[in-house]
């Protein structure tokens, strides 16, 4: 039996990042993986790039492909202005596993075949290559994404599910494209070694999907349908080809954390596929968990303060990212009445995505902000499209200076002691935030 301090359970994206924070802060930690059971390639954006660089994964960041154009169909009008990086997931997942080798973090290829916890620690139960081994850990992370176990306590967004095929085609130039349907919606990708891919979401709960052994014959007569697909691909893409189905549903755990043990990444909330954004949604959570262990770990007095500040940050990005995939979901108009757009232009809620600027709303408050890779509590500024407020502008504490503010200070002597720049970056965010001074 082998006894170490913190197990990270999930070798992707948020798993890693949050062993690397761990690792650098000197805990002894261990990672726990299981390599992905189904090739996949995924379209990112150029934020998801820059979280891997922000999180410092190096060789996964240098694994995605150069940018390549993507075709985009909704609400039947046609542009081709965006660009989006294909990841490979195979390449991707060994580049992460290299950047936990660079960072000296252990990595066990296994199964979590049991867990056991209780307020004293966690006892895992392995299946590896090497046969069965016993783990004992302290603290636990749970990162296996959206196949962790979530418990009862949880929301769920409109049942959804995605059929993936893949098939290979001769070499030749790459290229993505996304289209809306009746039913749903299509996300295809080729890449130059000719390897295709092509994925439809759809609503699980409308019955409408055919009996699973005809699924393959069926995604194929839908390919034959669309003048994407026989822009991008060959005439194999009209034959059945491997299919993986998985839930695609939008899923957020309304308890992310406890006194040794945390989610993050897609274990602690999973969004709609739509945005290209899932890698960097899971990166935001996992970023900051390494100083929420920290507090948990070395400040137990500060619990319940690092908890909410981990549990509210998941919560908000998760709604923000439902309702980036709402307000894109009503820009289809025409099939307005048919069951899966229904259901997802209206969910989560109405609220708007942005609320508009208004100074004269802006207020300060007490809330756990991150200071010295720990939660402490600050003054930071509250807005309605910051309702878990601010406290730096690169540097500069907002509180005080915007209390001057209010107080009747002219800008000019608020900002006095300010070099240049940052009085114009402070200006510029005032003026951002409804601020009519000079």
């Amino acid at each position: 039996m082998n006894s170490l301090r913190i197990a990270v359970l999930g070798a992707g994206p948020a798993g890693v990042a949050v062993a690397i924070g761990l690792r650098r802060l000197g805990y002894e930690v261990c990672v726990v993986g299981e390599w992905r059971r189904f090739a996949a390639v995924e379209g990112v954006s150029q934020r998801v790039l820059d979280g891997l660089r922000q999180a410092g994964l190096t060789h996964a960041l240098a694994s995605a492909d150069r940018a390549s154009p993507r075709r985009v169909l909704w609400n039947g009008a046609a542009s081709a202005l965006n660009q989006e990086f294909l990841l490979d997931r195979p390449r991707f997942d060994a580049a992460l596993r290299e950047d936990l080798r660079t960072a000296g973090v252990a990595l066990l290829e296994a199964r979590v075949r049991e867990l056991h916890s209780d307020a004293g620690g966690h006892r895992l139960l392995l299946e590896g290559s090497g046969g069965e081994l016993e783990l004992q850990a302290q603290f636990l992370v749970e990162a296996r994404g959206r196949q962790a176990p979530l418990g009862s306590r949880r929301l769920r967004g409109p049942e959804t599910v995605s059929l993936l095929n893949q098939w290979q085609e001769e070499p030749g130039r790459g290229g993505s494209a996304v289209e809306s349907l009746p039913d749903g919606w299509a996300w295809m990708a080729r890449l130059e070694d000719g390897r295709c891919y092509w994925q439809i979401t759809l609503d699980a709960a409308s019955g409408a999907l055919p009996a699973r052994d005809t699924l393959p014959q069926w995604c194929a007569q839908r390919r034959a349908q669309s003048a994407r697909v026989a822009e991008l691909f060959g005439a194999d893409a009209l034959q059945p080809a491997s299919l993986h189905a998985r839930s695609s549903t939008a899923i957020l755990a309304l308890e992310t954390g406890g006194a040794n043990w945390l989610r993050v990444g897609d274990a602690a909330m999973a969004v709609d596929p739509l945005s290209g954004n899932g890698i960097f949604q899971a990166l935001s959570s996992a970023l900051q968990a390494p100083a929420v262990i920290n507090t948990l770990l070395t400040r137990p007095e500060r619990a319940g303060l690092a908890l909410a500040f981990h549990q509210r940050r998941v919560e908000q990005l998760f709604q923000r990212f439902a309702r980036t995939g709402r307000d894109f979901y009503a820009l289809e108009e025409r099939w307005t009445e048919q069951p899966f757009w229904a259901a997802r232009s209206n969910w989560p809620d109405r609220e708007p995505l942005h609320a508009p600027a208004d100074f004269a709303s802006l207020r300060v408050e007490r809330a756990p902000v991150l200071r010295d890779n720990l939660v402490a509590e600050a003054e930071v500024v509250v807005s309605a499209d910051q309702p878990l407020g601010i406290w730096h502008l690169q540097g500069i504490e907002l509180a005080p200076r915007l209390r001057r503010l209010q107080a009747g200070e002219p800008f000019a002597q608020m900002a006095a002691d300010l070099p240049a720049p940052q009085q114009a970056m402070l200006r510029g965010w005032l003026h951002s935030q409804g601020y009519s001074g000079a």
